[in-house]
């Protein structure tokens, strides 16, 4: 992803072991140490890459999570998850947490298992052409392909010469930035 975007990567700490506590399993290796050298931001002009921007909550899968975890427990929504036939992952079980989003409204999600805490499939669906998608894949290769490969469909972007960009998060208060994904 560096050397397709032509990143100068930021070194970013941040404190996974608190993270992967309050979820209950670890993340993906490479996606740590994605977001490690990206940081939150857009990829391509239109790819939210979700991270952990504590601070501000911009880009910030945690947030992402907790906001769907709520909406997916509220009855007032009814009984069908946003994500059906799936769940939103809940701490020592199994579902979905978001990672990604494009502006197109696809949605790119690992799916979370406690029991199988070293597995991290991806499952993404695209808004025009509905339905689950599943990659045993890591978040990078993944990304890579929706940036790089027109013909990863129904999610490659490289067709649309959007370049294979990235803009950090702004933090949404300058309101110069990319906006923030999909948060309730």
């Amino acid at each position: 992803m560096i050397e397709l975007t032509g990143w100068e990567p930021l070194g970013i700490s941040v404190d996974w072991a608190a993270v992967e506590q309050e979820l209950g399993v670890p993340l993906p290796a490479d996606y740590k140490e994605l977001y490690e050298a990206f940081g939150g931001g857009v990829f391509g002009d239109s790819v939210y890459f979700l991270g952990r921007d504590e601070g501000l909550g911009t880009f910030d899968f945690l947030r992402q999570w907790r906001a769907d975890l709520s909406v997916d427990r509220d009855a007032g929504f009814g009984a069908v998850s946003a994500v059906a036939p799936y769940a939103i992952y809940t701490p020592g079980g199994k579902g979905l947490v978001e990672w990604g989003s494009t502006e197109w409204a696809d949605e790119y999600f690992w799916l979370l298992d406690a029991e199988r805490p070293g597995d991290h499939p991806i499952l993404a669906r695209s808004n025009d052409v509905g339905g689950w998608n599943r990659y045993d894949m890591s978040t990078s290769e993944f990304l890579y392909r929706v940036l790089a490969e027109a013909d990863f469909r129904p999610f490659g972007i490289a067709q649309y010469d959007l370049g294979a960009t990235f803009e950090p998060g702004s933090g949404g208060l300058s309101g110069d930035g990319p906006t923030e994904p999909s948060v309730p």
